[in-house]
């Protein structure tokens, strides 16, 4: 009962005091009164008494309700905690100068879509999808760079995608990309679905005596983590030794695969070697991601004056019935037509 109370407020406290001003109907009625020789000549009238208490107790809500309504009644904002279907998704996009070619290996010419560009499309369209999912974005090649942190704020989230239009660099730091998408997972429930999204079109060597953190970090968040990669056409697959020396230098893509492999997290590859077959990745990851997530929801201070001065102007409109009660209309229709008849029967006379 407290608690609900403690939700209610006023502008104006101090006006409170005037409340004692109700009670006067109680003391005072404003009744007309009429004198009577013995009012115990009378017999017991029940339904006059009850429309006496009545317009004592209206004349009260009249008081209550001004005095209230004048205070400023209103019920404060809140935050609820709801639960929803979605995931935390931590997007990472490789900017490297091969992102700003086409799926074919070439520079886009004509109607033609860089790699880059189908991805920012295509994530646009995936980010607001669902109402309750949250996402942050990074974008790496030389250095990682935050885009826009973990939120539900899904406007800033297409527009933080469509704003990675600038050319990247030729160097993918894939280690310190992986670590800053990482970070941007916040302590939540343990309930709540996390995942990693990295989009690139390769790959780089990640020192040894870096994996050791990264898997620290990933045992700690324990993310799905997705790797979408937007494979050109005609080159390696991930899964394809090379010819030669089996090393990551030779084969980085190939080993950043057994590398996400042996993070002991869920982990799943899509190749993708076209605008299509990149939408379909993202519907699947879509798919896969649709457990619980608490998301919370802002309720705006609410006016509740209106409700005041409503049960004023009830409590008013009783009162106005009674007083009109109390009139003899029919009494004053013949006394009025008495004075206008006078003055033509005198002149009769």
């Amino acid at each position: 009962m407290g608690g609900a109370l403690a939700r209610f407020a006023v502008d104006a406290p101090l006006v409170l005091w005037l409340l004692p001003l109700a009670l006067l109907p109680l003391r005072r009625s404003a009744q007309r009164v009429v004198p009577v020789a013995a009012v115990d000549a009378g017999p017991a009238d029940a339904l006059s008494q009850a429309v006496g208490w009545t317009l004592r107790f209206a004349g009260c809500l009249t008081l209550a309700g001004l005095v209230v309504g004048i205070a400023g009644p209103y019920r404060r904002g809140e935050t609820i905690t709801r639960t929803g279907i979605g995931a935390q998704i931590s997007i990472l996009v490789d900017r490297s100068g091969s992102m700003n070619e086409t799926f074919a290996g070439r520079q886009p010419s004509g109607a033609e879509e860089s790699k880059a560009a189908a991805s920012r499309r295509l994530l646009g369209d995936f980010v607001g999808s669902r109402a309750h999912d949250q996402f942050a974005v990074t974008a790496f090649s030389t250095a990682p760079m935050l885009v826009v942190p973990m939120t539900d704020r899904h406007a800033a989230v297409r527009a933080a995608i469509q704003a990675i239009d600038r050319p990247g660099l030729d160097y993918t730091n894939v280690a310190r990309g992986l670590a800053m998408g990482l970070a941007q997972f916040g302590p939540q429930a343990a309930n709540v679905s996390r995942a990693l999204l990295m989009v690139s079109d390769g790959a780089a060597v990640i020192d040894p005596r870096v994996q050791g953190t990264l898997r620290a970090e990933f045992a700690r968040v324990r993310p799905n983590l997705y790797w979408l990669f937007l494979r050109t056409k005609g080159s390696p697959s991930i899964s394809d030794k090379p010819a030669g020396e089996d090393t990551p230098q030779a084969a980085p893509e190939r080993h950043l695969d057994l590398f996400f492999k042996s993070l002991g997290v869920p982990y799943r590859a899509f190749e993708a070697e076209g605008p299509e077959a990149v939408a379909a990745a993202i519907r699947q990851i879509e798919a896969l991601e649709r457990d619980p997530i608490p998301y919370t929801e802002q309720r705006p201070r609410r006016d509740l004056s209106w409700v005041a001065f409503g049960a004023a102007l009830f409590g008013l409109l009783v009162l106005v019935a009674g007083k009109l009660a109390e009139a003899d209309l029919r009494r004053a229709r013949g006394a009025n037509r008495l004075v206008a008849e006078a003055p033509s029967e005198r002149i009769a006379a």
